[in-house]
């Protein structure tokens, strides 16, 4: 599914966060965002899934604006942050009203959520905790799996390997590729973790106070240089 950034602005005051002229995320593309904080990834997010109004522009999936057509809502899956989260629910039950919203039975529930067995590690089902009571690396998983059990058309996830260790870091990088591979979901995914990010995408684009700095293809496995080079002499 394509996405397109059409003269994307978002303004707080006088305080332009994010300034877009035109981007287009092509259909089964696994997309790497990445730029230090306050660089705009999360609301170009937030935008997308419209979260958040725009300033200006606007964004199409499908050549549809999401603010006017509900309809991607049914093939998209994200995890932002906690505010995804049910605190209240166990993670089943979290799961079963991720399903009921989805349209995915129960019997499919079970299916699909086996899939995650590695991730979960035997720490998330039938533990007969709330989601308020685990781990953030545990909540972090389970926002993970909500977004992406839903088998979906475009998986957005800010910053999925935060707060996980490095064997989950691995598993969830493996996850999200095999997702991209195998259903042809079109992925952006930010992080500050320019590891994963070198493993698993095939684009990555850098933002800066707002602006698109760099976009360029990448292959996946490889480390890119030039994005290292801008990270260090920003560190300097």
């Amino acid at each position: 599914m394509k996405v397109e950034i059409d003269g994307l602005t978002k303004k707080y005051g006088n305080n332009t966060v994010l300034d877009i002229p035109s981007l287009t995320l092509n259909d089964g593309e696994l997309i790497g965002l990445v730029g230090n904080n306050g660089a705009g990834k999360t609301t170009m997010m937030r935008l997308v899934l419209d979260i958040i109004q725009a300033t200006a522009g606007r964004v199409l999936i499908d050549s549809k604006n999401v603010a006017e057509d509900p309809f991607w809502k049914s093939i998209t899956g994200s995890f932002l942050d906690s505010t995804f989260l049910i605190d209240f629910y166990t993670p089943e039950e979290f799961f079963g009203f991720v399903a009921e919203v989805y349209g995915i039975s129960d019997m499919e529930l079970k299916s699909r959520l086996e899939e995650y067995e590695t991730l979960m590690n035997g720490e998330i089902l039938g533990t007969g905790k709330l989601i308020h009571d685990f781990s953030n690396g545990n909540r972090q998983k389970i926002g993970i799996i909500a977004a992406m059990i839903v088998a979906p058309k475009i998986l957005i996830l800010d910053e999925p390997f935060n707060y996980l260790d490095p064997s989950s870091q691995i598993v969830v990088a493996k996850l999200i590729r095999r997702m991209n591979l195998e259903s042809g979901t079109t992925v952006i995914v930010s992080s500050h973790n320019l590891a994963s990010i070198n493993d698993i995408c095939d684009r990555i684009l850098l933002l800066d106070k707002g602006k698109l700095i760099m976009d360029r293809p990448h292959e996946p496995g490889t480390v890119d240089s030039e994005l290292e080079s801008y990270f260090l002499d920003a560190a300097r």
